[in-house]
């Protein structure tokens, strides 16, 4: 339930509504916009009757609005302005749109730094890249762990590129969160309920990947659970899903992105790595999210991708990702859009 405040409600009025509401056993959550401001409600407790006539004969209510879906914090209803992050300096969000680009793995001090230095001189915003690695193999190279952490800090103090990179368990949050400044979960851990809680707990920025078998809704569901610790700083990401086609990694859903945007607040973002697997598409299907409206992309850029140790078949090569990130400017500009 949203409780839309009039133009000219004072703050007193706002402050009167919203101890009501916590009197009826909500949670509430001020959203400010530029011409009157909205207070989310959020019943966590059936202890008490939620008057919504009462509510509507307040002093400075507009109105009262049941909202629908099963995510609340999510929504677009509940939230009916765009959610913006400010992460190290970089906006997420809002009119600009925001490039996250590094390896998949970090895998040396040289080879990171090396990549690190060319995503931010070719215009990326923040820099990617994991220390602990979910792989489908157990012989598979699992990343460097604190090692690759420290590495990724000593990146940012070099290049003064914030830092994304993914936690997979709860108990690693507070490790990760010391050096990270976006923590990733990732598609394989979407629905790690315990993690999701933990990740809500540490009121840190999150990117949310949507895992490959999960709907829309399923994500935004996951996306509840970080907000609903009170945690608004989250960002969606598509990364391609599971289909029949086996001429990509996964099929990128481009529906997805409108979708998103039309149903929840919170910044949408792209992984056309991920989603094609092959380095050759990733170019051509980062635009095409652009187009559709995404907010941002996560994108492996490797300087050696045959000697890479993970995903190096995706990772593009420095100078390709720089030529791309040209092309996105140009998008950007057609679609009345600017860089972040």
């Amino acid at each position: 339930m949203i409780i839309v405040m009039k133009n000219n409600a004072t703050p007193a009025q706002i402050r009167h509504v919203v101890a009501q509401t916590e009197q009826m056993g909500c949670q509430t959550y001020i959203m400010e916009g530029t011409e009157h401001t909205v207070i989310g409600l959020n019943k966590h407790t059936n202890t008490h009757i939620l008057n919504t006539a009462l509510l509507e004969q307040l002093n400075g209510v507009s109105r009262v609005e049941l909202v629908n879906k099963p995510y609340k914090l999510a929504s677009q209803a509940f939230h009916p302005f765009d959610t913006v992050l400010t992460v190290g300096g970089v906006t997420i969000g809002g009119n600009g749109i925001t490039i996250i680009a590094g390896p998949c793995s970090v895998e040396s001090r040289s080879q990171l730094l090396e990549t690190a230095h060319a995503v931010k001189e070719a215009g990326a915003h923040l820099l990617r890249g994991g220390a602990f690695k979910p792989r489908t193999s157990p012989y598979a190279f699992q990343g460097m762990g604190e090692a690759g952490l420290e590495l990724l800090a000593l990146a940012r103090e070099e290049t003064g590129l914030p830092v994304v990179t993914e936690v997979m368990e709860p108990d690693a949050i507070p490790l990760v969160s010391s050096y990270a400044d976006i923590l990733q979960i990732g598609a394989r851990n979407m629905q790690n309920f315990a993690l999701l809680h933990a990740a809500g707990e540490a009121q840190r920025p999150v990117l949310l990947k949507r895992s490959m078998m999960a709907t829309v809704d399923e994500l935004l569901m996951a996306a509840e659970y970080i907000l609903s610790h009170g945690n608004h700083q989250v960002i969606l990401c598509e990364r391609g899903i599971r289909s029949f086609e086996p001429s990509t990694r996964n099929t990128f859903d481009i529906n997805a992105i409108p979708v998103l945007k039309n149903l929840s607040h919170l910044p949408v973002f792209g992984d056309p790595s991920h989603a094609t697997g092959k380095w050759e598409l990733v170019e051509s299907v980062a635009k095409a999210a652009i187009a559709a409206g995404a907010d941002g992309l996560e994108i492996e850029v490797h300087p050696h991708p045959d000697e890479a140790l993970s995903d190096g078949g995706q990772s593009l090569k420095p100078e390709r990702f720089a030529a791309m990130v040209k092309d996105i400017r140009k998008i950007a500009a057609a679609i009345d859009r600017t860089m972040a």
